[in-house]
């Protein structure tokens, strides 16, 4: 049976939830993880770095001295890369790094890395949270009280304003939607808190 810790927006402990087994129960595939987070850094790559090649800088069309008689090795241009100002070999241009994945294999690596995070007892439930106004001063309370280590990744099934906006001035927090989570939100969260609607959402998705 894997239970996590379920708390009140004070950041006390107010029970325990048995979580999914076929979600959170599982012997993480450290490939499968590995596979989709190279997947997500390369897929955020804008590929727009480029460089000139020599038929594209300017000038150069007259050779800089005879072929022969001079002493000098023969050169046809300035712009040939040797040159100050000349082109660039092998240099980048723009280009896509998209990789694609499976979507079996992409569910697999986010089962995979939830069921490290809750085997590492890193995870915890929020019951609920209602603010009428923004505190940073509580969420920080909250995470303290919970024991929240490293940085936290909270995961909502639906936005709610009180709690992004009351988190997002706390250095290492980050807030998610659940439709929105990744593999290497939860590889580098030291504490996943997430919503009881989170969980749901997750649980529906996944399975």
């Amino acid at each position: 049976m894997l239970e996590t810790t379920v708390i009140d927006q004070d950041g006390q402990r107010v029970g325990s939830v048995e979580l999914a087994a076929d979600i959170f129960g599982l012997l993480p595939n450290k490939a499968v993880m590995h596979q989709a987070l190279v997947r997500q850094m390369a897929n955020a790559r804008q590929g727009t770095s480029d460089t000139k090649n020599r038929t594209e800088v300017s000038g150069g069309g007259r050779k800089p001295w005879r072929q022969k008689g001079t002493g000098r090795a023969r050169q046809g241009s300035t712009r040939s890369p040797q040159w100050k100002g000349g082109g660039v070999v092998f240099g980048p241009h723009p280009r896509s790094y998209h990789k694609d994945m499976p979507r079996k294999q992409r569910r697999l690596a986010l089962r995979s890395a939830l069921s490290a995070q809750a085997q590492a007892g890193s995870i915890r439930l929020l019951e609920s949270f209602f603010l009428e106004k923004p505190s940073t001063a509580l969420v920080a309370r909250m995470l303290d009280t919970a024991e929240a280590k490293g940085r936290v990744l909270f995961v909502l099934g639906s936005h709610n304003e009180m709690l992004e906006k009351s988190a997002r001035n706390i250095p290492h927090v980050k807030v998610v939607l659940a439709s929105n989570l990744s593999v290497r939100d939860l590889l580098v969260a030291g504490t996943v808190v997430m919503g009881k609607d989170a969980v749901e959402h997750v649980v529906e998705v996944l399975r």
